[in-house]
């Protein structure tokens, strides 16, 4: 098992921990289905290699009545039959704001109007809000080397 190299940097900085709570708050209230917001977070954690998150965040998306048919699909959701249109499109999304080095237009245009085919300014908002948080805390979590499971 890994060894973190220190704690959580939130618990050592208590008052980020404030700015971060809120900012997800207001990505919760964006209007997007919570297991939307799951699944971007979870493909993005994939993505970065991040078990902490991969591990919370399929406990968090269970909590939330999240099947693991899905959670099992997420790695492959262009080709399981599991996900709406528009799940499809918010999850384009995460996997191109995750990997913004592996195109020379790292959002392109398809992407993104295929997200806005299916989610207004505010819905967007949260999504790109969540993404974002997401990507942050796996870049803590995998430098800090956090192990998976039980959260602090």
């Amino acid at each position: 098992m890994t060894q973190a190299r220190m704690k959580n940097p939130a618990q050592v900085l208590p008052d980020a921990l404030t700015g971060i709570l809120q900012v997800i708050g207001a990505a919760k209230e964006g209007g997007v289905p919570g297991t939307t917001l799951d699944l971007v977070h979870q493909r993005a954690s994939q993505i970065n290699g991040c078990s902490y998150c991969v591990v919370g965040g399929v406990a968090s998306a269970r909590k939330n009545g999240e099947t693991d048919e899905r959670l099992h699909a997420v790695a492959a959701w262009r080709e399981a039959p599991y996900f709406t249109d528009a799940e499809r499109a918010a999850l384009a999304l995460a996997e191109s704001m995750t990997r913004l080095s592996d195109q020379s237009d790292p959002v392109p245009d398809r992407v993104w109007d295929a997200a806005a085919d299916h989610f207004g300014e505010k819905q967007l908002a949260a999504i790109v809000l969540v993404i974002s948080l997401t990507n942050f805390f796996n870049r803590i979590n995998v430098t800090t080397r956090q192990p998976a499971g039980p959260t602090w």
